[in-house]
Protein backbone atom coordinates (compact mmCIF):
# COMPACT_ATOMS: atom_id res chain seq x y z
CA UNK A 1 0.00 0.00 0.00
CA UNK A 2 3.08 2.41 0.99
CA UNK A 3 4.51 1.47 -2.32
CA UNK A 4 1.56 2.47 -4.15
CA UNK A 5 1.33 5.94 -2.60
CA UNK A 6 4.74 6.36 -3.07
CA UNK A 7 4.34 5.76 -6.78
CA UNK A 8 1.40 8.43 -6.80
CA UNK A 9 2.95 11.22 -4.78
CA UNK A 10 5.99 11.12 -7.10
CA UNK A 11 3.66 11.33 -10.28
CA UNK A 12 1.32 14.10 -9.26
CA UNK A 13 4.79 16.00 -7.80
CA UNK A 14 6.13 15.28 -11.35
CA UNK A 15 3.09 16.45 -13.27
CA UNK A 16 2.98 19.91 -10.79
CA UNK A 17 6.45 20.94 -11.86
CA UNK A 18 6.69 20.43 -15.36
CA UNK A 19 3.49 22.43 -15.62
CA UNK A 20 5.11 25.29 -13.07
CA UNK A 21 8.56 25.00 -15.37
CA UNK A 22 7.42 24.81 -18.82
CA UNK A 23 4.05 26.12 -19.15
CA UNK A 24 3.67 29.03 -16.33
CA UNK A 25 7.67 29.57 -16.58
CA UNK A 26 7.53 30.97 -19.72
CA UNK A 27 5.22 33.97 -18.43
CA UNK A 28 7.19 33.91 -14.74
CA UNK A 29 10.78 33.55 -15.78
CA UNK A 30 11.25 33.88 -20.23
CA UNK A 31 8.43 36.56 -21.33
CA UNK A 32 10.48 39.44 -21.97
CA UNK A 33 8.16 42.98 -23.42
CA UNK A 34 8.58 43.52 -26.98
CA UNK A 35 11.05 46.33 -27.77
CA UNK A 36 8.09 47.35 -30.53
CA UNK A 37 6.16 50.06 -29.56
CA UNK A 38 2.74 48.28 -29.76
CA UNK A 39 0.62 51.65 -29.13
CA UNK A 40 1.70 53.35 -32.23
CA UNK A 41 -1.20 53.90 -34.83
CA UNK A 42 -3.65 55.03 -32.37
CA UNK A 43 -5.82 56.48 -35.02
CA UNK A 44 -8.87 53.92 -35.10
CA UNK A 45 -11.40 54.65 -32.41
CA UNK A 46 -12.29 52.57 -29.71
CA UNK A 47 -15.53 52.24 -28.05
CA UNK A 48 -14.95 51.66 -23.77
CA UNK A 49 -18.02 49.48 -23.28
CA UNK A 50 -19.90 49.12 -19.12
CA UNK A 51 -23.00 47.39 -18.65
CA UNK A 52 -24.06 48.36 -14.83
CA UNK A 53 -27.08 47.56 -12.49
CA UNK A 54 -27.85 50.07 -9.50
CA UNK A 55 -23.69 51.07 -9.82
CA UNK A 56 -24.11 54.24 -9.27
CA UNK A 57 -21.12 55.02 -6.58
CA UNK A 58 -19.18 53.03 -8.60
CA UNK A 59 -20.29 55.07 -12.04
CA UNK A 60 -19.43 58.04 -10.13
CA UNK A 61 -15.63 56.81 -9.09
CA UNK A 62 -14.94 55.02 -12.77
CA UNK A 63 -16.26 57.91 -15.06
CA UNK A 64 -13.17 60.33 -14.04
CA UNK A 65 -10.60 58.18 -15.28
CA UNK A 66 -11.86 56.63 -18.28
CA UNK A 67 -12.76 60.60 -19.48
CA UNK A 68 -8.86 60.94 -18.18
CA UNK A 69 -7.30 58.09 -20.86
CA UNK A 70 -4.91 59.59 -23.26
CA UNK A 71 -6.04 58.17 -26.66
CA UNK A 72 -7.37 60.27 -29.28
CA UNK A 73 -10.42 58.75 -30.08
CA UNK A 74 -12.72 56.84 -28.17
CA UNK A 75 -16.55 56.86 -26.84
CA UNK A 76 -17.41 55.87 -23.65
CA UNK A 77 -21.33 54.11 -23.59
CA UNK A 78 -22.62 52.88 -20.89
CA UNK A 79 -25.56 50.26 -20.37
CA UNK A 80 -27.87 50.75 -17.78
CA UNK A 81 -29.34 47.80 -16.86
CA UNK A 82 -32.76 48.33 -15.08
CA UNK A 83 -31.42 50.23 -12.41
CA UNK A 84 -33.88 51.45 -10.14
CA UNK A 85 -31.40 53.65 -7.91
CA UNK A 86 -30.55 57.46 -9.18
CA UNK A 87 -28.39 55.78 -12.12
CA UNK A 88 -30.18 56.81 -15.34
CA UNK A 89 -30.41 60.61 -14.39
CA UNK A 90 -26.99 61.07 -13.45
CA UNK A 91 -26.12 59.50 -16.71
CA UNK A 92 -28.49 62.28 -18.66
CA UNK A 93 -26.91 64.71 -17.00
CA UNK A 94 -23.01 63.37 -17.28
CA UNK A 95 -23.74 63.28 -21.11
CA UNK A 96 -24.73 66.79 -21.46
CA UNK A 97 -21.59 67.41 -20.48
CA UNK A 98 -19.19 65.14 -22.24
CA UNK A 99 -19.78 64.11 -25.98
CA UNK A 100 -17.83 61.40 -25.61
CA UNK A 101 -20.46 59.85 -23.25
CA UNK A 102 -23.46 58.02 -24.28
CA UNK A 103 -25.66 55.62 -22.63
CA UNK A 104 -28.53 53.11 -23.35
CA UNK A 105 -30.95 52.30 -20.92
CA UNK A 106 -32.70 48.38 -20.59
CA UNK A 107 -36.32 48.47 -19.54
CA UNK A 108 -36.93 44.41 -20.04
CA UNK A 109 -34.89 41.83 -20.22
CA UNK A 110 -36.51 38.42 -22.48
CA UNK A 111 -37.43 35.63 -21.15
CA UNK A 112 -35.14 33.06 -22.85
CA UNK A 113 -32.06 35.70 -22.28
CA UNK A 114 -29.49 36.35 -19.24
CA UNK A 115 -29.40 39.98 -18.23
CA UNK A 116 -26.05 41.23 -18.75
CA UNK A 117 -25.43 38.96 -22.14
CA UNK A 118 -28.55 41.23 -23.63
CA UNK A 119 -26.94 44.37 -21.92
CA UNK A 120 -23.70 44.06 -23.24
CA UNK A 121 -25.57 42.50 -26.97
CA UNK A 122 -27.08 45.95 -27.13
CA UNK A 123 -24.40 48.25 -26.18
CA UNK A 124 -22.24 46.59 -28.87
CA UNK A 125 -24.92 46.39 -31.53
CA UNK A 126 -24.90 50.63 -30.81
CA UNK A 127 -21.27 50.87 -30.36
CA UNK A 128 -19.84 53.98 -32.51
CA UNK A 129 -16.27 51.99 -33.24
CA UNK A 130 -15.43 48.44 -34.35
CA UNK A 131 -13.05 47.88 -31.59
CA UNK A 132 -14.79 47.38 -28.15
CA UNK A 133 -13.08 47.49 -24.63
CA UNK A 134 -14.58 45.98 -22.08
CA UNK A 135 -14.69 46.51 -18.34
CA UNK A 136 -17.15 46.27 -15.19
CA UNK A 137 -18.68 49.43 -13.43
CA UNK A 138 -16.39 48.66 -9.98
CA UNK A 139 -13.16 48.75 -12.07
CA UNK A 140 -10.94 51.65 -12.16
CA UNK A 141 -7.47 51.47 -15.03
CA UNK A 142 -4.79 52.26 -13.29
CA UNK A 143 -3.49 54.26 -15.73
CA UNK A 144 -4.47 56.84 -18.68
CA UNK A 145 -2.21 54.28 -21.26
CA UNK A 146 -4.93 51.74 -20.78
CA UNK A 147 -6.88 51.90 -23.84
CA UNK A 148 -3.48 52.23 -26.18
CA UNK A 149 -2.77 49.17 -24.13
CA UNK A 150 -5.50 47.16 -24.40
CA UNK A 151 -6.57 47.83 -27.59
CA UNK A 152 -2.63 47.66 -29.50
CA UNK A 153 -2.86 43.57 -30.33
CA UNK A 154 -6.34 44.88 -31.93
CA UNK A 155 -5.33 47.36 -33.66
CA UNK A 156 -2.05 46.99 -34.80
CA UNK A 157 -1.80 43.16 -35.11
CA UNK A 158 -5.24 42.40 -36.60
CA UNK A 159 -6.05 40.23 -33.43
CA UNK A 160 -9.58 39.16 -32.80
CA UNK A 161 -9.03 38.93 -28.64
CA UNK A 162 -6.47 41.08 -26.17
CA UNK A 163 -6.75 39.59 -23.16
CA UNK A 164 -5.96 42.01 -19.61
CA UNK A 165 -5.74 41.62 -16.64
CA UNK A 166 -8.33 42.48 -13.82
CA UNK A 167 -6.14 43.02 -10.58
CA UNK A 168 -8.77 43.01 -7.50
CA UNK A 169 -7.24 46.26 -4.28
CA UNK A 170 -5.48 45.11 -1.80
CA UNK A 171 -7.29 45.73 2.14
CA UNK A 172 -6.32 43.96 5.56
CA UNK A 173 -8.03 40.85 6.42
CA UNK A 174 -7.45 37.19 5.37
CA UNK A 175 -11.04 36.86 2.49
CA UNK A 176 -8.64 39.82 0.67
CA UNK A 177 -5.52 37.58 0.66
CA UNK A 178 -7.76 34.54 -0.78
CA UNK A 179 -8.47 36.73 -3.04
CA UNK A 180 -5.78 38.22 -4.06
CA UNK A 181 -4.05 34.60 -4.37
CA UNK A 182 -7.15 33.19 -6.70
CA UNK A 183 -6.90 36.03 -9.02
CA UNK A 184 -3.54 35.68 -9.18
CA UNK A 185 -3.23 31.89 -9.76
CA UNK A 186 -6.17 32.36 -12.53
CA UNK A 187 -4.37 35.20 -14.25
CA UNK A 188 -1.09 32.92 -14.43
CA UNK A 189 -3.41 30.22 -16.34
CA UNK A 190 -4.94 32.20 -19.09
CA UNK A 191 -1.82 34.15 -19.48
CA UNK A 192 0.28 31.41 -19.55
CA UNK A 193 -1.75 29.32 -21.69
CA UNK A 194 -2.16 32.64 -24.56
CA UNK A 195 1.67 32.92 -24.73
CA UNK A 196 1.64 29.13 -25.72
CA UNK A 197 -1.23 29.86 -28.36
CA UNK A 198 -3.63 27.64 -26.50
CA UNK A 199 -6.14 30.46 -25.38
CA UNK A 200 -8.46 29.12 -23.26
CA UNK A 201 -10.55 32.24 -21.57
CA UNK A 202 -10.42 35.81 -20.46
CA UNK A 203 -12.20 38.24 -18.11
CA UNK A 204 -14.90 41.05 -18.45
CA UNK A 205 -12.91 43.20 -16.39
CA UNK A 206 -10.67 43.55 -18.90
CA UNK A 207 -11.35 42.46 -22.47
CA UNK A 208 -11.08 43.90 -25.96
CA UNK A 209 -12.31 42.68 -28.97
CA UNK A 210 -13.90 43.76 -32.49
CA UNK A 211 -17.86 44.52 -32.94
CA UNK A 212 -18.09 43.37 -36.61
CA UNK A 213 -16.57 39.88 -35.42
CA UNK A 214 -19.22 39.60 -32.26
CA UNK A 215 -21.55 40.76 -34.65
CA UNK A 216 -20.94 37.71 -37.27
CA UNK A 217 -20.41 35.52 -35.00
CA UNK A 218 -24.26 36.20 -33.95
CA UNK A 219 -23.40 37.47 -30.62
CA UNK A 220 -23.64 35.30 -27.69
CA UNK A 221 -25.00 32.43 -29.85
CA UNK A 222 -25.16 29.45 -27.83
CA UNK A 223 -24.49 30.72 -24.14
CA UNK A 224 -27.59 32.61 -24.02
CA UNK A 225 -29.39 30.53 -21.32
CA UNK A 226 -26.03 30.36 -19.21
CA UNK A 227 -25.82 32.99 -16.60
CA UNK A 228 -21.94 33.93 -16.65
CA UNK A 229 -19.99 33.42 -19.40
CA UNK A 230 -20.14 36.60 -21.85
CA UNK A 231 -16.70 36.80 -20.95
CA UNK A 232 -14.47 33.62 -20.60
CA UNK A 233 -17.13 31.62 -22.20
CA UNK A 234 -17.19 33.74 -25.55
CA UNK A 235 -13.24 33.83 -25.51
CA UNK A 236 -13.02 29.82 -25.06
CA UNK A 237 -15.70 29.30 -27.81
CA UNK A 238 -14.08 31.67 -30.28
CA UNK A 239 -10.22 31.86 -29.44
CA UNK A 240 -7.49 30.29 -31.31
CA UNK A 241 -3.88 30.00 -31.32
CA UNK A 242 -3.94 33.00 -34.53
CA UNK A 243 -6.71 35.32 -32.94
CA UNK A 244 -5.72 35.92 -29.27
CA UNK A 245 -3.18 38.09 -27.66
CA UNK A 246 -2.03 38.97 -24.29
CA UNK A 247 -1.37 42.20 -22.45
CA UNK A 248 0.68 41.87 -20.44
CA UNK A 249 2.34 45.79 -19.17
CA UNK A 250 1.27 47.60 -15.54
CA UNK A 251 -0.29 49.99 -17.62
CA UNK A 252 -2.80 47.46 -18.98
CA UNK A 253 -4.27 46.34 -15.63
CA UNK A 254 -7.92 47.39 -14.09
CA UNK A 255 -8.35 47.04 -10.78
CA UNK A 256 -11.78 46.60 -8.90
CA UNK A 257 -13.10 46.74 -5.33
CA UNK A 258 -12.76 43.20 -3.74
CA UNK A 259 -15.63 41.43 -2.02
CA UNK A 260 -16.15 42.73 1.51
CA UNK A 261 -17.50 39.07 3.01
CA UNK A 262 -17.38 35.42 2.05
CA UNK A 263 -20.98 35.32 1.20
CA UNK A 264 -20.28 37.40 -1.82
CA UNK A 265 -17.12 36.35 -3.02
CA UNK A 266 -18.40 32.85 -2.71
CA UNK A 267 -21.65 33.66 -4.81
CA UNK A 268 -18.94 35.39 -7.50
CA UNK A 269 -16.86 32.23 -7.76
CA UNK A 270 -19.92 30.08 -7.85
CA UNK A 271 -21.16 31.87 -10.49
CA UNK A 272 -17.71 31.54 -12.59
CA UNK A 273 -16.94 27.56 -11.65
CA UNK A 274 -20.68 26.77 -13.19
CA UNK A 275 -19.23 28.46 -16.19
CA UNK A 276 -16.45 26.35 -16.78
CA UNK A 277 -18.52 23.00 -17.22
CA UNK A 278 -19.03 24.19 -20.45
CA UNK A 279 -15.66 24.97 -21.51
CA UNK A 280 -14.25 22.91 -24.54
CA UNK A 281 -12.97 19.44 -23.45
CA UNK A 282 -9.19 20.41 -24.46
CA UNK A 283 -9.48 23.27 -21.96
CA UNK A 284 -10.95 21.50 -19.36
CA UNK A 285 -7.95 18.88 -19.72
CA UNK A 286 -5.48 21.59 -19.42
CA UNK A 287 -6.81 22.87 -16.00
CA UNK A 288 -8.04 19.69 -14.81
CA UNK A 289 -4.76 17.65 -14.91
CA UNK A 290 -3.35 20.42 -12.77
CA UNK A 291 -5.75 20.66 -10.16
CA UNK A 292 -6.30 17.39 -9.70
CA UNK A 293 -2.70 16.63 -9.25
CA UNK A 294 -2.39 19.18 -6.77
CA UNK A 295 -5.13 17.44 -4.86
CA UNK A 296 -3.44 14.41 -5.25
CA UNK A 297 -0.05 15.69 -4.53
CA UNK A 298 -1.23 17.33 -1.02
CA UNK A 299 -3.57 13.90 -0.32
CA UNK A 300 -0.57 11.67 -1.12
CA UNK A 301 2.01 14.12 1.07
CA UNK A 302 -0.15 14.06 3.83
CA UNK A 303 -0.42 10.39 3.71
CA UNK A 304 3.24 9.68 3.64
CA UNK A 305 4.15 11.54 6.44
CA UNK A 306 1.57 9.39 8.36
CA UNK A 307 2.96 6.62 7.41
CA UNK A 308 6.98 7.22 8.29
CA UNK A 309 8.62 6.31 10.91
CA UNK A 310 11.55 7.37 10.52
CA UNK A 311 13.46 10.73 9.58
CA UNK A 312 14.74 10.31 5.85
CA UNK A 313 11.63 9.40 4.02
CA UNK A 314 9.61 12.45 6.05
CA UNK A 315 12.97 14.68 4.51
CA UNK A 316 12.79 13.43 1.23
CA UNK A 317 8.84 14.47 1.70
CA UNK A 318 9.54 17.70 3.29
CA UNK A 319 12.24 18.55 0.48
CA UNK A 320 9.71 17.96 -2.29
CA UNK A 321 6.83 20.08 -0.78
CA UNK A 322 9.41 22.71 -0.23
CA UNK A 323 10.97 22.85 -3.44
CA UNK A 324 7.54 22.97 -4.85
CA UNK A 325 6.55 25.65 -2.88
CA UNK A 326 9.44 27.78 -3.68
CA UNK A 327 9.11 27.06 -7.44
CA UNK A 328 5.50 27.94 -6.64
CA UNK A 329 6.74 31.37 -5.20
CA UNK A 330 9.12 32.26 -8.09
CA UNK A 331 6.60 32.17 -10.35
CA UNK A 332 3.68 33.78 -8.52
CA UNK A 333 6.16 36.87 -7.37
CA UNK A 334 7.50 37.38 -10.91
CA UNK A 335 3.93 36.90 -12.95
CA UNK A 336 2.70 39.78 -9.85
CA UNK A 337 5.81 41.89 -11.07
CA UNK A 338 5.31 41.52 -15.05
CA UNK A 339 1.31 42.14 -14.35
CA UNK A 340 1.20 44.53 -12.22
CA UNK A 341 4.62 45.86 -11.35
CA UNK A 342 5.36 44.43 -7.74
CA UNK A 343 6.15 41.10 -6.87
CA UNK A 344 4.77 41.12 -3.47
CA UNK A 345 3.49 37.65 -2.76
CA UNK A 346 3.93 36.41 0.60
CA UNK A 347 2.40 32.80 2.24
CA UNK A 348 1.86 31.19 -0.79
CA UNK A 349 2.23 27.65 0.19
CA UNK A 350 -0.56 28.38 2.96
CA UNK A 351 -3.10 29.99 0.51
CA UNK A 352 -2.25 27.21 -1.74
CA UNK A 353 -3.38 24.99 0.58
CA UNK A 354 -6.36 26.80 1.62
CA UNK A 355 -6.87 26.97 -2.55
CA UNK A 356 -6.97 23.58 -2.43
CA UNK A 357 -9.74 22.91 -0.16
CA UNK A 358 -11.79 26.19 -1.41
CA UNK A 359 -11.56 24.76 -5.47
CA UNK A 360 -13.17 21.90 -4.52
CA UNK A 361 -15.44 22.69 -2.52
CA UNK A 362 -16.49 25.84 -3.60
CA UNK A 363 -15.97 24.88 -6.93
CA UNK A 364 -18.03 21.84 -7.25
CA UNK A 365 -20.92 23.37 -5.67
CA UNK A 366 -20.87 26.10 -8.46
CA UNK A 367 -20.32 23.86 -11.49
CA UNK A 368 -23.23 21.53 -10.27
CA UNK A 369 -25.19 24.52 -9.51
CA UNK A 370 -28.31 25.84 -11.56
CA UNK A 371 -29.57 28.70 -9.68
CA UNK A 372 -26.66 31.34 -9.74
CA UNK A 373 -27.68 34.92 -10.60
CA UNK A 374 -25.60 38.42 -12.14
CA UNK A 375 -27.04 40.77 -10.11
Amino acid sequence: MEEVVWMVFFFAVTVQLMYMLFIFGRLAFFHKRSSKDLMLDAQEGVTILVAARNELVNLQKQLPVLLDQNYPRFEILYVNDRSVDDTEDWLREQEAQHPNLRSVHVRYTPDHVTAKKYALTLGIKVAAYDVILLTDADCIPVSDQWIRRMTAPVRNQHKTFALGHGAYLEVPGFLNKLIQFETLLTALYYFSFGLWRAPFMGVGRNLCYRKSFFLENKAFHGLWHIVGGDDDLFVNKHADKTNTSVVIHPESVTMSQPKATFGEFFTQKRRHFQAGKYYRLKDKLKLGIYTFTHLVFWGSGITLLAMQRSWEPIALIFGLILLRALLQYAILRNTKKKLEGVGKVLWTMFFDFMYLIYFWTIGTKGYLSKTVKWK
